[in-house]
């Protein structure tokens, strides 16, 4: 029975799904596309941290995203023909930018934290689209390869093909859903979903809020980079365009589709109906966003806590065992500093 429970589980079944897709796929020549799904499921919920659990709203997250591209590639081209340090060191990148500009916004709140979002990423879609010595400019930086997965020298495994790279993308997918899971699971998720529910109940109970806000950030921030750099490898090129804050919103769409408010799963539900009806739209006209904007209109209106949300479907952890009244006097035993061992920096 036992076992029965956990392949019920909504964990098993997602990567389930992922891992058997190619068999539906491969036939149809849909492995590009497959594959970019799982990069943006990686995106959506690494930026769901941050928007969903600890109620930062950002439109500039294509920072990241971009950021990562561009740095496993200047990797690969001035530093080393490989994936696992470029990769390595697309994500530190990421968290570096991540923690500088969170200084800025941990403090903020509300319509100013979005604002600074806008700025930061702006700033950054100029940089990369002015700056062609180092990015390539409107042209972008091309010539990012697979190369070969190297093990330590002992052994290696191609990821040149389309099936090779898709399960690549998979098996970091996995490890990336299993460190999200857990992580909403464990005392420091609970401390971010309670400064999403009341920062100020938090910061009575001792917590020192924009740490652990500038926290939030910085994880959201490597997971971004990440799925930056996987997209990038897939193209083999980095561009401008996913740092503009207008393709920022994208994310947003999914997590809001999905359901990802509310929860866990909601960013991968997001991300499958985005970018399938993206592929299909942008096929019939080329004014695919618009019938985006009527979806996330209706959603709104008659689902505001997206698709899963609206089907109770599978919900997180973290939805489930932290209610608002989770900073309620009777119940702030689990949220103090002392049970959980987190406090923060003061």
């Amino acid at each position: 029975m036992d076992v029965l429970r956990y392949i019920k589980h909504p964990l098993f079944l997602t990567l389930a799904f992922f891992f058997i897709a190619p068999a539906a796929v491969l036939p149809l020549g849909g492995m590009s596309l497959a594959i970019e799904v799982m990069i943006w499921v990686i995106f959506a919920m690494g930026f769901n941290i941050l928007l969903g659990y600890t109620g930062l709203p950002s439109f500039g997250h294509g920072l990241f995203f971009g950021s990562g591209a561009y740095l496993v590639g200047l990797l690969q081209h001035h530093v080393i023909k490989g994936i696992w340090i470029p990769l390595a060191g697309s994500i530190l990148g990421c968290v570096i930018i991540a923690a500088v500009l969170a200084v800025f916004m941990a403090k903020k709140r509300g319509i100013y934290h979005a604002l600074l979002t806008i700025a930061f990423t702006q700033m950054f879609f100029f940089l990369a689209f002015q700056w062609d010595a180092v990015t390539g400019g409107e042209n972008g930086l091309m010539g990012i390869e697979r190369y070969p997965l190297s093990f330590f020298g002992l052994f290696s495994i191609g990821i040149e093909s389309s099936l090779s790279f898709y399960y690549f993308v998979f098996a970091i997918l996995a490890v990336s859903i299993i460190l999200l899971w857990q992580l909403i699971h464990s005392p420091l998720g609970t401390i971010f979903y309670a400064i999403k529910q009341n920062e100020l109940r938090a910061k009575y109970l001792g917590y020192n809020a924009p740490f652990f806000k500038w926290l939030s950030w910085i994880i959201s921030g490597a997971f971004g980079g990440l799925a930056g750099a996987l997209h990038a490898l897939l193209t083999h090129g980095a561009f401008a365009d996913p740092i503009h804050w207008s393709r920022s919103g994208d994310v947003v769409m999914m997590v809001i589709i999905g359901g990802g408010l509310t929860n866990f799963f909601g960013p991968v539900l997001g991300a499958i109906i985005f970018i399938a009806l993206r592929d299909i739209f942008s096929t019939i006209t080329e004014h695919w966003s618009l019938f985006y904007g009527l979806l996330i209109v209706v959603i709104i209106l008659f689902m505001p806590e997206g698709i899963l949300g609206y089907l109770k479907v599978g919900k997180s952890g973290a939805s489930d065992s932290m209610k608002e009244d989770s900073l309620k006097s009777d119940s702030s035993k689990e949220l103090k500093p002392a049970s959980l061992g987190l406090k923060g920096v003061e």
